[in-house]
């Protein structure tokens, strides 16, 4: 069982880490900060540079610390709200991620739940440290943390519709 979620630790982990690095540089594939900030200026975001910088922030800072299962619940917490977030944007797409839907968010909100739920495994910082809280309700509360803030975060900075083609306050 060990294998298994070291295994789910380290690809849910990096792929989410690698999309905040994307977010806010040319390296993998990404766009720079400026094409970060950009991407969330057309999804109808506020705060452009900031807004991308604390995604991207938030994604590198989240899948790392999944990945070496550090922290875990902070983690999959801090996975769950950018996640989250993602979701709400490709929502009105559908589900299926070939007509651009909220399928990957999903799965990763559901991926960092489960590690959430399971525990990092033995092969982790948490278990080395002895960091990890064993009550299965702690993933009812890391998944009420992760979506709230995500969609907190969404309530918050996202514009509505008639005002996108407004200039952006400072």
């Amino acid at each position: 069982m060990d294998t298994g979620i070291l295994i789910l630790r380290l690809l849910v982990g990096l792929l989410i880490a690698g999309h905040g690095v994307q977010k806010i540089s040319g390296h993998l594939g990404g766009k720079g900060l400026d094409g970060g900030a950009d991407e969330f200026r057309a999804d109808g975001f506020r705060g452009g540079t900031l807004t991308a910088l604390a995604a991207g922030g938030g994604q590198i800072g989240s899948g790392l610390l999944l990945a070496v299962g550090f922290l875990t619940p902070l983690a999959a917490t801090g996975a769950i709200g950018v996640m989250t977030v993602a979701l709400t944007v490709k929502w009105h797409n559908g589900l299926w991620v070939q007509n651009d839907g909220y399928e990957y968010p999903l799965v990763l909100i559901v991926a960092a739940t489960a590690l959430a739920a399971t525990g990092p495994g033995a092969w982790s910082l948490d278990a080395v440290l002895g960091l990890w809280p064993s009550p299965l309700w702690w993933t009812a509360l890391v998944l009420a943390a992760g979506v709230g803030s995500g969609l907190v975060t969404r309530l918050v900075l996202h514009r509505p519709s008639s005002n996108l083609d407004a200039p952006e306050q400072p």
